[in-house]
């Protein structure tokens, strides 16, 4: 059975039991401040879990795309030593919420599995928990009587709380949980040693492929458990090892859901990969497996993530998906000796391969394919450029081990992985020190996680049930009541107390839009709010300060002038949606936005600079949409396939329900949650201030509006008049401007001739100063010349011999520059590399550079460091 049947008869058969079936959330989570990624199937439903929203049903059923990197599930440095670990995996999952529980949730599992998809009942274990005193939590016996009528008791395990108590974090919905685990061993490893042993101990061919967990308790931030007003059922299981399990296979990779990729890699690299069944490989061949394993899994993490939305960058998500792919690309260019990028490729088999499921990968392939691309061909600079500084390390340690600390910077300011370092360092007869490498790595992320450090208190609720609406599109002002409060202290932003109020008029961060700030007034006190954000379906107003009286009434009011500004951006920002479309072409997608009542920010993509024409052209598309006053046509509550098809436009990587809200302003239509003005004449004035690459095939402009267009145009006028002023009132501005230009130009011109006359002049009494030293012509000297003509006297030096080792400094306008210059035939013949000297010598001016092998040059701060610079240089030729 091939996988996308798997999926379907999964999604068919839970459709028969009454569920209804979704579509997978986006990987990338963006209204989730608790969690970068979608890292399990109930990520999605948390806020039914909850309590705070209500399901459109009471039974569900999907196929959800997760990702796990980071946190507490992190299987990152497992993906591709083992057969069944992953970044990005599927999990199938049927939730009931408040409606069936572990009578049916169990049996259900078990028809599936032996009826529908025929597995042998013999293979297959159950897990049931055991219990734990401490928690006061019993030993889960209807469970167990549940599996008694289907699997005799020596395939029932007792599982305790690490492996038998899921938990959604250190907070919130929890409960025990019952796996179902399959023994894909031979008949004779089986009759040799009871699969039960073998449950949970990290066998290869032993593995858990579904669990059901029973959402029975809320961990409190104390630890203590309380009971849940209802119980759920939330179930998960692996997509990938499942296959394995139909396909008669023993690793995930040998399946239909890997094969294809994996045939792509042979083709590109010429290197064959050999299935799990193959036993008794060479330690080669084991490398090249890995290799191969770690690249088709993790192109399907970095494809996914981008179509979502998630391009790579140096911070947050976007950091882990970065660093994902370059564990690929170093794993290929290590064992695959691939120096070209090349797992760009892979995404087009991607797309053919689950593009049915989830359409986002099809959509988007020429995005992927582009952004991965760059993102390779930038890393593989890297490497390159990690392999110069590794050089650096080698010649500054003096014995055979290498500091881990070195190596750690390596890897942490330019990414230069730690075993590509200890395998050159072994080739070179030298070894790393792993433990000084593993106490730098574990000083760093102890920093890190002290820096985003957050202590959450359990909410105080002061109005039960669900009763927090949103009045905000209607309201700038409403009379409320607090109906709950927690305390939240973090590192960053120290002691904050979140408050939530029955009726807000508060916009919470969201759709790239800023949170609302302002005040909840009563009669005794004032209390600022300085953010609102949302989070599992409950608006959070940001406090300093809780009230003095949480039970009083309050007017919470809106900063109607940070909101009227953040609206004009917002309406602009649909609007230049619609121009770059109009201008640029239909493949302009968002990719990502910024509101705030100063400025907007719109990523999007496109794949080359945006000309001055075409911005020009942008503006003036915007700005006549305004002049046109075109009113606000806003429609709440429509069903989202109607509003589709009567164009509005969805973004890739939201997540939108079944009934969306629709802004209109003239021919642009957008799903939007944001605020906007009532009409675009609000807008008065739209100016782009920036365009820019943000990632292969992703560029982005800044723009202002209002009255920061007013401030712009108000300060190019001061700006004007300053030139003006400098130029003594000149009755052609723009004409005395070009004049000062060329006279600077003719003036740079006789300067460059006036300079390479000195260095010719200097040649002769320079070369008089070389010294011969080990059969090296070399001089070391500091020369009152700018850098280029430094430059040129070192070519002129360099036209005496073919054994040339000049290194020339010179202190223009105190900045302190070396240039070294190396003959070819030395560079070749001795081994000798002008790029590393100048990375050695720089240290002394507190500096750096590069270049190539025979010419390269420094630059630096510290003028003093000149002579110890030169002084040091003739260690290179001694």
């Amino acid at each position: 059975m091939k996988s996308q049947d798997v999926r379907k008869q999964f999604l068919d058969f839970f459709q028969s039991k009454g569920h209804l079936i979704v579509p997978s959330a986006p990987i990338v989570l963006k209204d989730d401040p608790t969690l970068m990624f979608n890292n399990s199937g109930m990520a999605q439903f948390k806020e039914y879990f909850l309590g705070n929203a209500t399901p459109k049903s009471n039974r569900i059923a999907d196929t959800q795309k997760c990702l796990r990197v980071s946190g507490k599930h992190n299987d990152l440095e497992d993906v591709g030593f083992d057969t069944y670990h992953h970044t990005m995996f599927e999990m199938l999952g049927n939730w009931s919420f408040g409606d069936y529980f572990k009578k049916e949730a169990l049996p259900f599992a078990w028809e599936f599995l032996t009826e529908v998809l025929k597995l042998d009942k013999d293979r297959l274990y159950v897990s049931v928990f055991e219990g734990n005193e401490e928690e006061n939590v019993p030993f889960d016996q209807e469970a167990f009587d549940i599996w008694k009528q289907f699997v005799p008791e020596d395939h029932i395990i007792l599982g305790n709380k690490k492996d038998n108590f899921w938990e959604m974090g250190d907070q919130g919905p929890c409960g025990p949980c019952s796996e179902i685990h399959i023994d894909l061993r031979t008949d004779a490893e089986r009759a040799a040693v009871s699969g039960a042993s073998l449950v949970n101990a990290d066998h290869p061919q032993v593995v858990e492929i579904w669990n059901n967990v029973f959402m029975e308790f809320n961990r409190k931030a104390d630890g203590s458990l309380e009971k849940l007003p209802a119980q759920h059922v939330d179930t998960g299981m692996g997509f990938e090892r499942l296959c394995m399990a139909i396909q008669n296979v023993t690793s995930n990779y040998d399946t239909d859901v890997f094969t294809p990729l994996i045939a792509k890699v042979e083709e590109i690299t010429g290197l064959k990969y050999t299935s799990n069944e193959i036993k008794n490989i060479s330690e080669e061949q084991d490398k090249t497996n890995i290799a191969i394993r770690v690249i088709v899994d993790h192109v399907r993490a970095v494809a996914f993530a981008i179509a979502d939305g998630q391009l790579p960058s140096n911070t947050g998500a976007g950091y882990v998906i970065r660093r994902i792919l370059r564990r690929a690309i170093r794993y290929g260019f290590t064992f695959l000796d691939t120096k070209e990028p090349f797992i760009y490729k892979l995404v087009a088999v991607l797309a053919d391969q689950m593009g049915e499921f989830f359409p986002e990968i099809k959509s988007q392939q020429n995005l992927v394919t582009n952004v991965i691309r760059e993102e390779e061909a930038s890393f593989l600079r890297t490497l390159d450029q990690g392999l110069q500084l590794l050089e650096n390390v080698i010649s500054e340690t003096k014995s055979k081990v290498v500091a881990g600390a070195k190596a750690f910077e390596l890897y942490d300011t330019f990414g230069f992985p730690k075993d590509l370092t200890a395998l050159i360092l072994r080739e070179r007869g030298l070894a790393l020190d792993e433990a000084g490498f593993d106490v730098a790595m574990q000083e760093q992320k102890a920093r890190s996680r002290a820096a985003s450090e957050v202590s959450t208190e359990d909410w105080s609720v002061l109005v039960p049930g669900n009763v927090e609406t949103f009045v905000g599109y209607d309201q700038t002002e409403a009379d409320v009541k607090i109906t709950r409060i927690r305390k939240v202290d973090s590192k960053k932003d120290g002691v904050l107390y979140q408050i939530v109020v029955d009726k807000s008029p508060f916009y919470p961060e969201g759709g790239g839009q800023v949170g609302d700030k302002g005040t909840l007034v009563s009669a005794n006190e004032t209390i600022q709010i300085i953010d609102t954000k949302k989070e599992n379906n409950l608006i959070l107003l940001l406090a300093k300060q809780l009230p003095e009286n949480v039970n009083a009434s309050f007017v919470a009011k809106v900063n109607t002038d940070l909101r009227a500004a953040s609206a004009k951006n917002h309406s602009a920002t649909h609007l230049m949606h619609l121009a770059l479309r109009t201008v640029l072409g239909t493949h302009v997608e968002q990719k990502g936005s910024l509101v705030t009542p100063n400025n907007l920010r719109f990523d999007f993509s496109h794949f080359a600079k945006v000309t001055d024409g075409e911005l020009q052209q942008v503006e003036d598309f915007v700005n006549a949409r305004i002049q046109e006053q075109l009113p606000l046509i806003e429609r709440r509550d429509i069903p989202f396939a109607q509003a589709v098809s009567e164009g509005a436009m969805a973004l890739f990587g939201e997540k939108y329900g079944d009934s969306v809200r629709a802004i209109k302003f003239g021919d642009s239509m957008e799903l939007c949650g944001g605020i906007h003005v009532n009409n675009t004449a609000e807008i008065w004035s739209f100016k782009i201030v920036s365009e820019g690459a943000v990632a292969a095939g992703i560029r982005r402009i800044e723009a202002i509006t209002s009255d920061a267009v007013k401030k712009h145009y108000a300060n190019q006028e001061v700006l004007l008049n300053e030139i003006k002023l400098s130029l003594k009132n000149p009755q052609g501005t723009l004409k005395a401007v070009v004049a000062l230009q060329d006279d600077n130009a003719k003036l740079k011109k006789q300067l460059e001739s006036l300079l390479k006359d000195k260095a010719k002049n200097m040649k002769g009494d320079l070369a008089k100063e070389i010294q011969e030293i080990n059969g090296i012509q070399f001089l070391a000297k500091q020369v009152d010349l700018n850098p280029e003509g430094a430059k040129d006297l070192a070519y002129e030096l360099g036209t005496l011999g073919t054994n040339m080792f000049l290194v020339l400094a010179t202190a223009e306008e105190g900045k302190p520059m070396l240039s070294c210059y190396i003959s070819k035939e030395l560079v070749a013949g001795k081994n000798l590399n002008a790029g590393l000297v100048v990375r050695e010598l720089g240290k002394f001016i507190q500096g750096g550079g590069g270049g190539q092998p025979f010419f390269a040059t420094a630059g630096g701060k510290n003028v003093d460091g000149i002579a110890a610079a030169l002084e040091k240089a003739i260690a290179f030729v001694k």
